[in-house]
């Protein structure tokens, strides 16, 4: 009970961000034209064009999203908008924005259960930071390990702009002054033997290969603490994605688990 007592009051003094009061009638739209896997990009923006003309407000366009009469709740959220926005590093991390809402959502799930936040293939780190910045910055209140190769990407056709030497110094850079953050340099699930936490609140694999994923999995899910969430963000991604999803339904039915199929092509993971 002592424990327990001990977790009430951490969560009782948490400054968690606050929603403020919507507008009861009025939604806001959002498009960005950034979209993968169009044949005829030319007509299709015609046609899309065309179609905004004619549906109701509350639309979403990006990220091969298309939805429309919906609350777009993300962007009734003051505080992660400012997070999101202050944090666009290129093209893609705009249009995304409803797979960041994801995160931050539940990153403020879990910085209220006991565990740090692990976040496996960070890229550039916009992903961490716009969590952190949503539940406090500076003073946020979690260790938040990130894992990455950083300077290089070992899996074919998925390296990305800017993965050079010094790209990790770089990305410790942007991260100057957040103390929570630990950036591990290194292939997976190897450089999990360097350094790894020992419980998990927080976990969000974005490694782009299955066998990858499913190393990461073995190595960090029996660490994820009852009521902590698993975020894939390549799950419901079809084409060179969709051995992933494969491969991960079939190691998560083995443990009774069923992953929730995201339409931002994201899928998650309640841990009992």
């Amino acid at each position: 009970m002592a424990g327990n007592n001990l977790i009430v009051r951490d969560i009782q003094h948490m400054q968690l961000p606050k929603l403020t009061e919507v507008d009861p009638v009025r939604v806001k739209s959002f498009a960005d034209l950034l979209v993968w896997g169009v044949l005829d990009q030319p007509r299709f923006f015609e046609l899309v064009k065309e179609s905004l003309k004619l549906v109701s407000p509350g639309i979403y366009f990006g990220d091969n999203i298309f939805t429309w009469g919906k609350n777009n709740s993300l962007f009734e959220d003051p505080v992660f908008c400012k997070a999101w926005e202050e944090n666009i590093k290129n093209e893609s991390d705009r249009t995304i924005a409803w797979r960041r809402y994801i995160l931050a959502c539940a990153g403020y799930h879990c910085i209220q259960l006991p565990g740090d936040f692990v976040e496996c293939g960070v890229y550039n780190g916009t992903g961490i930071k716009t969590v952190i910045d949503y539940l406090g910055a500076k003073d946020f209140e979690k260790t938040f390990w990130g894992y990455d190769t950083f300077d290089y990407h070992p899996v074919e056709s998925h390296a990305f702009a800017g993965q050079r030497p010094g790209f990790f110094e770089d990305i410790c850079n942007r991260f100057a002054g957040y103390n929570q953050v630990k950036l591990i340099k290194g292939l997976i699930p190897e450089s999990f033997k360097e350094s790894c936490p020992t419980k998990i609140a927080y976990l969000h694999i974005d490694l782009n290969n299955a066998p990858s994923e499913i190393a990461t999995l073995d190595a960090l899910f029996d660490l994820v603490v009852p009521g902590g969430i698993i975020i894939l963000d390549d799950y419901e991604w079809a084409g060179v994605y969709r051995p992933q999803k494969i491969a991960e339904d079939k190691w998560f039915e083995a443990r009774q688990y069923r992953v929730f199929p995201l339409p931002t092509g994201q899928g998650l993971v309640l841990k009992r």
